[in-house]
């Protein structure tokens, strides 16, 4: 994507363990409030911490909607509702047309939540009790169409599942759809909820800590995982007097290992140069860089020595994972909106939990908040395989 084409945000929200919506998210940032809890989630018992959504079990879906119900297509609508979105999404549907408008959403698990209860209720035959046997809810598109048809959209319908990287590389692919003239306006996000197959998989590597997570501590003992829904609406940059816009993006895929990154952070680093250059930018021009972070042994290594040796000290770069959690496919567009959070109030957070930093780590690594006017913020996405996504965001 060139820096001659920037689409406009005309609207962004998030749900997670802080709440739902953006103000809830900036004043727990400003609080350095977490959202992690001690696992209470079920058929889980795991001993480890974890970024719940509060309510997400009493949502219920428009009855027009109820065969996509699900856990995780309960909390895409529970995000939905926040800050205007169907409002801001409706006009512009109004505006071009329903077909002008894709959905592209990114996730990793999905719907497996309600796949694993269909296990666990198998009848006496070894089939799906009747309320589960639900096609749609079995898919890792399920999310995808969910949003689609709860936005009454008719454009492209497109799932994203690239691991932890999934949210972001939906800016991306949206940004080329609307570049290419195949649509006016695109709605993108992510959303990914706690599972038994989420937990016990990170579990299985030896990844989960027993504690709140520490990001880029140099102590830390591995992530703490958390479920959200991240959402933003792009459009052609003439159809919206939006003050914020997607100046870049970056994409490498470096096929390093399935599940750790590149030991030199190639792909991180080349994703990390194309955003910038796709903005047309200098790394010194980035005031805010919202780090993948995950407080993996591996991945804040290798994060923090390419922050290091890319960007001038003066860039501030923290990871907010100790506030929600890991969010898996749901990370990119939750940590897009803490990015554009940080354009709209000028307010950096730092990384809380963080005491003593990792040796790897440079200047740019603050554990505190700070208060600056920055021009350009950059998130930094990472998954499994190899799968790296870097987003630039700055003002119109």
């Amino acid at each position: 994507m060139g820096s001659s084409f920037s689409p406009a945000i005309a609207a962004h929200t998030a749900t997670s363990a802080l709440g739902a919506g953006r103000d809830a998210h900036r004043r727990a940032l400003l609080e350095n409030r977490s959202g992690l809890r001690p696992n209470d989630f079920p058929h889980a018992p795991l001993a480890c911490w974890i970024g719940r959504v509060e309510g997400v079990e009493a949502v219920a879906l428009p009855p027009a909607l109820a065969d996509w119900s699900c856990r995780n297509n309960r909390l895409a609508w529970l995000g939905l509702q926040q800050d205007g979105f169907l409002d801001a999404v409706a006009a512009v549907r109004e505006r071009v047309g329903a077909r002008r408008v894709a959905t592209v959403m990114g996730t990793s698990t999905s719907s497996i939540g309600e796949t694993e209860q269909a296990y666990r209720e198998l009848d006496a035959d070894g089939r799906f009790p009747e309320a589960l046997a639900r096609p749609i809810v079995h898919t890792p598109h399920s999310i995808g169409d969910f949003v689609q048809r709860a936005l009454a959209l008719e454009g492209p319908a497109i799932t994203v599942a690239t691991a932890c990287s999934s949210s972001a590389k939906v800016f991306a692919q949206a940004a080329r759809l609307i570049r290419a003239g195949v649509v006016d306006a695109a709605v993108v996000g992510g959303v990914d909820t706690l599972c038994g197959s989420v937990l016990y998989g990170f579990n299985s590597l030896e990844l989960v800590s027993s504690e709140p997570c520490r990001p880029f501590d140099a102590e830390r003992r591995g992530l703490s995982l958390g479920e959200a829904a991240g959402y933003a609406l792009l459009v052609r940059p003439d159809l919206a007097d939006a003050p914020l816009r997607l100046a870049g993006c970056g994409e490498s895929s470096d096929a390093h290992h399935m599940s750790s990154p590149h030991p030199e952070g190639l792909g991180a680093e080349l994703a990390m140069r194309e955003a910038l250059q796709a903005a047309g930018i200098a790394p010194a021009d980035v005031g805010y860089i919202n780090c993948h972070g995950t407080a993996t042994p591996a991945n804040d290594r290798v994060e923090a020595a390419v922050v290091a040796r890319m960007f001038p000290e003066s860039v501030h770069a923290s990871s907010t994972k100790g506030w929600t959690g890991h969010t898996l496919g749901a990370a990119g567009a939750l940590e897009a909106v803490v990015a554009l959070l940080a354009l709209e109030h000028g307010e950096l957070p730092g990384t809380l939990n963080a005491r003593t930093l990792d040796a790897a780590c440079g200047p740019q690594i603050r554990t505190g908040a700070a208060r600056a006017q920055v021009g350009y913020a950059l998130s930094t996405s990472f998954g499994f395989g190899g799968n790296n996504c870097a987003l630039v965001f700055g003002h119109a």
